[in-house]
């Protein structure tokens, strides 16, 4: 897989340290890579290499795997499974995983800075990842995320749906578009489509979290633990797989009419999650 090689090789030009190896510990765990692989195939349904995209690939998957780390620690959801492997913070130490976040999150924007595309259009990408990833994005819906527990309405799980999951999704296909030279309604219409994929992810995470083990999923089952409200709880199980699959269509129907796009690949790429047990 590309994004793999090129993880590798940003990760290794950094100064050996603790936190170098738990950055890599966490960056290169096995994982399915959605968002980078997602920008892939939106430049290559415009036409394009996909090495333009490598950059900003490598960027939204250290902002992903950032969030993982802190999401993960003992002041959030207090987690000790990930990707299949014992967290970051039980793996090394809690400080230790919060400056691996904080130095992922960080590389990610020099990363991303170094990018050969034209300027103007490096600073756009640089834009959407700060505001999918920050207080207005993934960073709000995290927010959310910690107070839900009080409550039972499901807009209100939505829109942390919306947030901490779908802005992230946005944004590689926003990213992909850019870098395609498309113009600012085309975006915007990107944007919706990854954040109706992201309540789709999220529901089948609520999902597969009951139908599952930890073992089997890769990581914590700790909605239940944490009193976190899931689609399932408040819906019920047979109602949120409805809606999960009313949702993977209506993205997928949104990728076949967008203009001079080819979305027969980036179609089957959303498929092939739709498929996924982990």
């Amino acid at each position: 897989m590309r994004i793999e090689k090129v993880l590798e090789e940003k990760i290794d030009e950094l100064a050996d340290s603790k936190v170098k190896e738990a950055m890599r510990y966490s960056l290169i765990a096995p994982g399915k890579r959605v968002r980078p692989n997602l920008l892939y195939e939106v430049v290559k349904g415009y036409g394009l290499l996909e090495s333009v995209a490598d950059e900003f690939a490598c960027a939204i998957e250290m902002i992903h795997t950032y969030s993982l780390i802190h999401d993960d620690l003992p002041a959030m959801d207090n987690d000790d499974l990930r990707r299949g492997r014992l967290t970051c913070h039980k793996q090394f130490d809690e400080a230790t995983a919060i400056l691996a976040g904080d130095g992922l999150l960080t590389y990610a924007f020099d990363v991303a800075s170094s990018s050969t595309a034209d300027p103007s259009i490096v600073v756009k990408c640089i834009q959407v990842l700060a505001q999918c990833a920050g207080s207005n994005g993934m960073v709000l819906g995290q927010d959310l995320d910690m107070n839900e527990s009080n409550t039972s309405d499901w807009d209100y799980v939505r829109k942390v749906h919306k947030y901490k999951t779908g802005c992230l999704l946005s944004a590689p296909l926003m990213m992909g578009a850019l870098l395609a030279g498309k113009n600012d309604e085309t975006v915007r219409q990107w944007h919706e489509i990854g954040i109706s994929l992201g309540l789709a992810f999220q529901i089948q995470d609520d999902i597969l979290d009951v139908e599952l083990s930890s073992e089997e999923f890769g990581k914590s089952n700790s909605d239940e633990k944490n009193d976190k409200k899931t689609s399932v709880s408040l819906l019920g199980l047979e109602q949120s797989k409805e809606l999960m699959i009313s949702e993977y269509e209506k993205v997928k129907q949104s990728i076949s009419e967008m203009h001079d796009f080819n979305g027969e690949k980036l179609i089957s790429f959303i498929e092939s999650i739709e498929k996924r047990r982990k």
